[in-house]
């Protein structure tokens, strides 16, 4: 045997025509496959079935997906774009609820009280579940015991605390002007002053601090001890170990609390409605607080509805806002710290 008839045996042969070749799929070809991906495999019977039972077991999610969060949004939607008391068929209006909305002075006076609010609540609020979270993390024997006492105020209902507070901030009898007059302070009436008023329910919403120190708790439990040892032997300091590896594995669940710090911020209505109703001088009336008059105490279900939409709007483009600019400061990577 020749070496040029070795060479020959040893190289496949290739076909012009026929299945296989570029003139035909083989059987085990797909068409419309990339070149070197990985053939489809058909749904088998077991395939098939364990599909059916993980859509059976998440079906009353799907279920209450589509009804209390699609169905509200459509049909919110919908009402927007007419005129509508609830009491006579919606009239067809096209976008002018929305223009009324944006030319409203008092939806102005709304969403400045609601976005001042949310810049000292939600930032103030992180800092001490923070703060909490560090302290019940701390190695003692009655930690058990200071977790469920800072954990407690954040189970009082909203509606609950909010009387409480009425209680506390009386210009007559209230623990809080008590406390102010130690200083040689007046007696103040916290809530009838426009200043304060919102100033008492930012540091009445600081109260339920506790769930999110939860979070936060979590958090710095999933964070492996032998980088606070490695950083130990390097002779950090605490500070050091907690700036340098604390915080920026904790970034995960600062965004998480972020978030819901946010979207609790945007709707805050409870403490308002109860302890001020809005007042004094408009100073405590937020945005979901005007869309409830407008709805319950106006009937005016259509303009509520846009304001509804204009919220829910303002919400997705601020959570979109806040992941986007997460990639700069989110630390995913374990190693990392």
């Amino acid at each position: 045997m020749s070496t040029r008839d070795a060479i020959a045996a040893d190289v496949p042969r290739t076909r012009t025509s026929g299945p296989g070749t570029a003139d035909g799929p083989t059987p085990g070809d797909h068409a419309g496959a990339s070149p070197g991906a990985p053939p489809r495999r058909k749904m088998s019977g077991r395939d098939k079935r364990n599909l059916r039972l993980g859509l059976l077991f998440i079906s009353p999610w799907i279920i209450g997906v589509a009804v209390f969060v699609i169905y509200p949004l459509i049909y919110s939607f919908a009402i927007s774009l007419t005129q509508y008391s609830g009491m006579q068929s919606p009239t067809f209006i096209g976008f002018k609820n929305y223009i009324a909305a944006f030319a409203d002075p008092m939806v102005h006076t709304a969403v400045g009280n609601t976005v001042y609010y949310m810049l000292l609540a939600v930032p103030i609020g992180l800092v001490i579940a923070l703060l909490l979270a560090v302290a019940m993390n701390r190695n003692v024997r009655e930690v058990a015991i200071y977790r469920t006492l800072l954990y407690l105020p954040s189970l009082i209902p909203m509606f609950a605390m909010s009387f409480i507070f009425i209680v506390f901030v009386n210009p007559q009898y209230g623990i809080v002007n008590q406390f102010l007059g130690l200083f040689g302070m007046p007696d103040t009436n916290l809530l009838g002053e426009p200043r304060y008023a919102k100033i008492v329910m930012i540091v009445m919403a600081q109260l339920g601090a506790g769930n999110a120190a939860l979070i936060y708790l979590a958090g710095l439990r999933n964070i492996p001890s032998t980088l606070y040892e490695a950083a130990r032997i390097d002779g950090a300091s605490r500070f050091r170990q907690f700036t340098a590896i604390t915080l920026p594995l904790l970034t995960p669940t600062i965004l998480f609390n972020l978030i819901t710090g946010v979207s609790g911020a945007m709707m805050v209505f409870t403490e308002a409605f109860i302890m001020t109703n809005g007042g004094p001088d408009n100073s405590t009336l937020f945005y979901m607080l005007y869309l409830y008059r407008n709805a319950f105490s106006y009937g005016q279900l259509g303009f509520a509805s846009a304001l509804a939409v204009l919220l829910f709007l303002f919400g997705m483009l601020l959570a979109g806002l806040i992941y986007w600019l997460s990639r700069r400061f989110v630390n995913y990577d374990v190693s990392a710290g």
